[in-house]
Formats: C-alpha cells, sequence, structure tokens
C-alpha cells in the first residue's frame, strides 16, 4: 500500500452520535406501540418535577431519586407521565 492510502476501511455505523435525553428516548416508544406524545425539556415542568417522590418515614424508600423529566401524553386518559430514577 502506497503511503496516504486508506485501503477499504468503509464503515457501516455513523459518524456522529445522537445525544437524546431520556424524555425523547421515552417518546420514542410510544410511538412504536401507536401513543402521540411529546418530551418536555428536563426542569420546564416544576410544579410536577420540584415535589418530594417519595415518603421519608418508610425504611423501604429509596434517599436518593433523580428528575428525567416529562412526557405530554396525547389522546389518552393520561396528561403526562413523569420519568424518575431511584437509587
Amino acid at each position: 500500500m502506497e503511503r496516504g492510502e486508506q485501503g477499504n476501511m468503509h464503515d457501516s455505523e455513523p459518524d456522529t452520535i445522537e445525544l437524546k435525553t431520556m424524555p425523547e428516548r421515552f417518546v420514542e416508544m410510544l410511538q412504536q406501540v401507536g401513543v402521540e406524545s411529546e418530551p418536555n425539556e428536563v426542569g420546564s415542568r416544576q410544579d410536577i418535577e420540584a415535589s418530594d417522590y417519595y415518603s421519608r418515614y418508610y425504611s423501604q424508600t429509596p434517599r436518593m431519586v433523580t428528575n428525567r423529566g416529562t412526557v405530554d401524553v396525547q389522546n389518552t386518559n393520561i396528561d403526562m407521565v413523569h420519568i424518575i430514577q431511584k437509587g
């Protein structure tokens, strides 16, 4: 091989990775089962996201909970899904 030649090194993977938030990934999963929804910006719904998630009076409840955002759901009895991570 001459200097500067790359050979036949074609990769089937894209060069860039699209980073998605948890609500964006959740919306994609809901679309696969036919549910219309749209993600919200993490922290944009302080009325829901800033409240306590679990009671601190019981020993089985986790001490650390991470807010992952919310998803608005259309055409169902559920208006919004709050995504949290415990542990």
